[in-house]
């Protein structure tokens, strides 16, 4: 590849989610859960630096220089980049996610009916769950989206970077990104809570203060969506939990149980014919999931999803058999996915 759009126009065309510069490798590129080599040549770290500052200006190249990371995103043509440039083992590389630029609606996406219903709520948390690069930030996008389309509701975000680009339609959405227009997520969730909102979209949970002031929003009359990094919702409980003082844990849990109304955890899935689709599972609060939060480990949480089909829950064993028969995913995707839920 010669320059950056001959890269970012053939990454496009692979349907690959992420591409990869590195001193001492081929350019990679993620499609599906693989990395596929584009380059025959490894690249000397003269040339990896090269490609990694064409993604930069000569100031932000000055600032890199002086803090070793640097974080942007860029556009080229419908899609967007989210890149990060730094050192490896003393060499220039980047690690460059593509983004798709507009959010998509939930049916666009084929998400369950459920998380339509979870976006018509007024008030309370909404947690859309999952490991890395699972498509969290997507999902959220798109209950944003659907809120935005159908109601005339004031939306604000806090993101780290912005990712998907909403215009007003019924509604109002005024995005924030950290280090940008405001200094962090909880100086940004703060703000908000004087901005008049009907619906405040976090990026994502990573301090206490931000999880106590969402969960504080989400009491008080607002809808709060958020992200969060657990591997399943049985570890939700204990993901909140480890950013709290030990002296709050049991607010921590109470709080918790009177303002979540679900719980949407997520596993992107290679299909066969190319490109990717989420497999969903999903908690909604009932009575039996607010008991479990605020008394019980969250394992318990597993038995409650199994059996609560009639309040709109669904198990990651429904969600991918269903893209099992409908021979949208290989026997081995749905095999490797369903070893952590068994």
């Amino acid at each position: 590849m010669q320059n950056r759009n001959q890269l970012f126009d053939f990454a496009i065309g692979q349907h690959a989610t992420d591409i990869h510069i590195c001193a001492g490798s081929a350019v990679q590129l993620r499609v599906g859960r693989k990395l596929k080599p584009v380059t025959e040549e490894r690249l000397t770290p003269e040339k990896s630096r090269e490609l990694s500052y064409e993604l930069l200006t000569p100031e932000q190249i000055r600032i890199f220089e002086e803090q070793l990371d640097y974080d942007l995103m860029l556009a080229y043509g419908d899609a967007r980049f989210r890149v990060n440039v730094g050192y490896f083992n003393g060499a220039v590389g980047a690690t460059i996610r593509i983004l798709s630029g507009e959010p998509k609606l939930p049916d666009e996406l084929f998400l369950p009916e459920t998380v339509k219903t979870l976006a018509m709520k007024d008030k309370g948390l909404i947690l859309i769950t999952g490991s890395t690069s699972q498509g969290k930030t997507t999902t959220m996008a798109s209950i944003i989206d659907f809120v935005n389309t159908n109601y005339k509701k004031h939306i604000v975000t806090i993101e780290d970077p912005i990712e998907y680009i909403h215009t007003n339609k019924k509604g109002i959405v005024r995005q924030r990104e950290v280090g940008r227009d405001t200094k962090t997520f909880a100086s940004g969730l703060r703000a908000a809570l004087r901005q008049d909102p009907d619906v405040i979209a976090i990026g994502e949970m990573r301090d206490f203060e931000t999880i106590r002031i969402a969960m504080t929003a989400a009491e008080t009359g607002i809808l709060v969506l958020s992200t969060l990094h657990v591997i399943s919702i049985d570890k939700m409980i204990e993901r909140l939990l480890s950013y709290a003082p030990e002296e709050s844990e049991n607010t921590m849990r109470f709080l918790l149980a009177e303002t979540l109304q679900g719980v949407i955890h997520q596993e992107l899935l290679p299909l066969v014919g190319g490109g990717q689709r989420v497999a969903c599972e999903i908690m909604t609060s009932t009575s039996g999931v607010k008991n479990i939060i605020r008394h019980k480990g969250g394992y318990h949480l597993r038995t409650v999803i199994d059996t609560g089909r009639k309040a709109g829950m669904c198990t990651m064993l429904d969600s991918v058999n269903e893209l099992l028969s409908k021979k949208l995913i290989s026997p081995e995707t749905a095999a490797r996915v369903l070893v952590s839920y068994t």
